[in-house]
């Protein structure tokens, strides 16, 4: 039985994946390094302690991650302040149809509380969920499962017991490896061979979700 499932932000509830892969390669280039799009790609979820390590060693132990990450958020929050946060389709039908049959929701995210509130808030869901967990919450974020499980100590739920929704592979590591069936609904890329073989399933979008409970797949 399903008794609570658990979200990421980026790129599961807000569409804001594609303009995090586009700043971060920004705001390298304006440091002077030629960022791929694979590099950002691979990034995603990735807490700073891990991502640090990752991009210096393909730009050089010079490489400034956390002053070029300063400057990554500038331009998120440039943009946003123009353009606002994308819902992702499905994202209230979903929260909607689990407060109905009475499961439990929570957000599992790399992003900092004060952010995380913002972008929830500003697409109209932050109260909708049970509880809320950032990365800065615990000693280790994604790849690892330290956020998941504790998303889990603090809804009274033990992992089996859980969802786990996740766009990037690093997130899906993460809930796995917590020992949360995981569901991955693509958004920048579909799953890598690794990350297939570990997943629960895939879905198409939010909505998809909502079918796999009602058939009892889940």
């Amino acid at each position: 039985m399903v008794k609570a499932v658990i979200f990421d932000m980026d790129g599961v509830l807000i569409d804001t994946e594609k303009w995090l892969n586009i700043y971060w390669r920004q705001a390298a280039s304006e440091a002077g390094y030629d960022m791929k799009e694979e590099h950002a790609l691979a990034i995603r979820s990735l807490a700073g302690k891990y991502a640090a390590p990752y991009l210096q060693s393909i730009f050089g132990e010079n490489f400034s991650y956390w002053t070029i990450r300063e400057r990554r958020k500038e331009l998120m929050k440039e943009h946003i302040a123009r353009h606002g946060i994308d819902k992702k389709p499905g994202v209230d039908e979903i929260l909607d149809y689990l407060k109905a049959h009475g499961i439990m929701t929570a957000v599992a995210t790399a992003t900092d509380p004060v952010r995380t509130k913002d972008y929830l808030t500003r697409i109209g869901v932050y109260e909708k969920f049970d509880r809320i967990v950032c990365a800065t919450m615990v000693e280790n974020g994604k790849p690892k499962p330290d956020i998941y499980l504790y998303v889990c100590e603090q809804i009274g739920c033990a992992p089996e017991e859980c969802i786990a929704v996740e766009d990037s592979p690093n997130g899906v590591r993460a809930a796995v490896d917590a020992g949360i069936r995981t569901i991955m609904v693509p958004d920048l890329t579909k799953p890598d061979k690794e990350t297939a073989e570990i997943i629960t399933a895939e879905a198409d979008s939010l909505f998809d979700i909502i079918l796999l409970l009602e058939d009892g797949k889940l």
